[in-house]
């Protein structure tokens, strides 16, 4: 047969996981020597930053991809992921808050509105919170609003200030909703501005958590590819302060 059969194809597969098993060795064996001679790489790339004292909180299992920015006055949540190019920027005294289980798709950018807004036209204060098990979808802006629990917030979605999602809601892709608009609870929405689609099948519902959930598990995956030598992600500052050799990665 040409395609090989299924021998073949689980021959390719275990030749690609083992492929991946002696390149991770290699390096790993290769950051070992260089921590074992007391030499240290680091990168320029800040994913954590603190703003005026103020430093995000992260759990042990909690991913901040390298190339994201998580800034200032926000709460990360314990199986929370925020994805590559994705910035979460608490730097207008005003927090952020990521939930349980919730991830920052790539790209997204979550935000407040400036300091010199004390509060919104509600009267509540113009913090941004995420609840749990949310999806944020890729390139999708969320500023001041209020998003709850168990939501698929589609791909490039754009949420603003004073707006509140409800719990068991799904946004389409491109979804704009506007200041101050409330998207009810078990429905689906979509459009610019938003508008209303259909009320959620059971079915519809039942995918909200585990979709939060299969983000998590890839997070944790990329989490633990992490190098156990060295400290690539580290910043330089900290690296000095344990009086260590670095060098740019």
């Amino acid at each position: 047969s040409s395609h090989g059969g299924p021998f073949t194809m689980a021959s390719g597969g275990l030749s690609k996981a083992v492929k991946a098993t002696m390149g991770r060795a290699l390096r790993e064996t290769g950051a070992a020597l260089k921590e074992a001679s007391g030499e240290e790489i680091f990168s320029r790339h800040r994913p954590i930053i603190m703003w005026y004292g103020q430093k995000p909180f992260t759990t042990n299992d909690t991913f901040i991809a390298p190339t994201a920015n998580v800034i200032g006055n926000v709460t990360n949540w314990d199986e929370s992921s925020v994805w590559y190019g994705a910035v979460v920027r608490a730097d207008s005294n005003h927090p952020i808050t990521i939930g349980f289980s919730s991830n920052i798709q790539d790209g997204a950018v979550v935000t407040t509105l400036p300091e010199s807004t004390a509060t919104l036209d509600t009267g509540f204060p113009p913090i941004t919170h995420v609840g749990h098990y949310v999806s944020i979808g890729a390139g999708s802006v969320l500023r001041s609003c209020r998003v709850e629990d168990l939501v698929i917030v589609g791909d490039k979605c754009t949420i603003l200030e004073g707006a509140i999602v409800e719990s068991n809601v799904i946004l389409e892709p491109g979804t704009v909703v506007p200041p101050y608009a409330r998207i009810p609870t078990g429905q689906k929405w979509g459009g610019n501005p938003a508008t209303f689609i259909a009320e959620l099948t059971p079915e519809e519902k039942e995918s909200i958590q585990p979709k939060a959930e299969k983000i998590h598990q890839e997070a944790w995956e990329h989490l633990t590819e992490f190098l156990p030598y060295g400290n690539t992600y580290l910043q330089l500052e900290e690296l000095e302060k344990a009086g260590v050799k670095a060098q740019q990665g």
